[in-house]
């Protein structure tokens, strides 16, 4: 079994040292889902939540958080994001999120893919509990990642 980049010799946790990678364009895709009642979708499709708009709102929370992935998860380099596309999509019962983020860097997007599904995903549970208390969060998945030499 390979030994664990991100504890050291003694079983503490710590940050990969990245120096040493070469710049490459990067990518990350996710995407994850909630299930919400039908009477939920209705009021979704109408825009009759009080709260507003929610898949305006869950799109903008998910570019929002995977800006700040390394805020809040601990081992997370802070890398500078070139894009971050978010997509909600309602259907018959519920709504599905993929984000995908982009990078030139050392290192990988996908955690901030993931960040940002996962609390565009928060999002919408926030602004549809006053209405559904049967919301289910899940399948929450990387799609795929890419690297490429920059030319």
């Amino acid at each position: 079994m390979a030994s664990l980049s991100h504890v050291d010799g003694e079983g503490r946790a710590r940050m990969v040292d990245v120096g040493h990678k070469p710049d490459q364009r990067r990518k990350a895709r996710a995407s994850g889902r909630i299930r919400l009642a039908p009477e939920t979708v209705a009021l979704i499709v109408e825009n009759d939540m009080k709260k507003g708009d929610v898949l305006a709102v869950a799109e903008i929370a998910g570019i929002q958080a995977a800006k700040r992935t390394a805020e809040l998860i601990p081992l997370c380099h802070i890398v500078p994001i070139s894009g971050i596309s978010v997509s909600a999509r309602l259907d018959a019962d519920g709504v599905t999120v993929t984000a995908e983020v982009s990078s030139v860097g050392p290192t990988g997007v996908e955690m901030e893919a993931l960040t940002a599904v996962s609390v565009a995903l928060l999002a919408v549970y926030d602004m549809c509990k006053a209405v559904d208390k049967q919301m289910l969060i899940g399948e929450i998945v990387l799609i795929g990642k890419s690297k490429e030499d920059l030319v």
